[in-house]
């Protein structure tokens, strides 16, 4: 199966579908993505624009959804910027936030073994920093 991703007249995901194998290959049974765009744009309209993702971020540095941007220039799917002070990686195509997510631990105990385990952090906006969980 292959996943191609139609997009709008801004590059933005309006949708993922999956074509069955046969749909996407050539007379050597090769997957080849003009064969499945051609497929898609059969049933969908020749006006539509369609580009193939991959589950496991093979092609265009991830899988991608609905909201999601596809950047020609790069041959890659971005993210929707998941808060304004976030920074797009140029090179990786990733959101980061202005500062790094605390890494601390705590120490707990169960039935009388210790462990380790992460403080859970979420993103403030209003503060542009990490604030832990309640």
């Amino acid at each position: 199966m292959a996943h191609f991703a139609e997009v709008d007249e801004n590059n933005t995901v309006i949708k993922v579908v999956v074509v069955a194998d046969a749909d996407t290959a050539d007379e050597d049974g090769t997957e080849v993505e003009a064969i499945g765009v051609a497929f898609l744009q059969s049933m969908f309209g020749a006006d539509t624009t369609w580009v193939q993702t991959s589950w496991s971020g093979r092609i265009r540095t991830r899988f991608t959804g609905p909201g999601a941007t596809w950047d020609p220039s790069r041959d890659a799917f971005i993210d929707p910027q998941p808060f304004p002070s976030w920074v797009l990686d140029e090179a990786t195509t990733e959101w980061h936030p202005p500062t790094p997510r605390p890494d601390e631990t705590r120490t707990g105990e169960h039935e009388g073994e210790e462990f380790e385990y992460p403080v859970p952090f979420q993103w403030d906006e209003d503060t542009v920093s990490w604030v832990e969980e309640d």
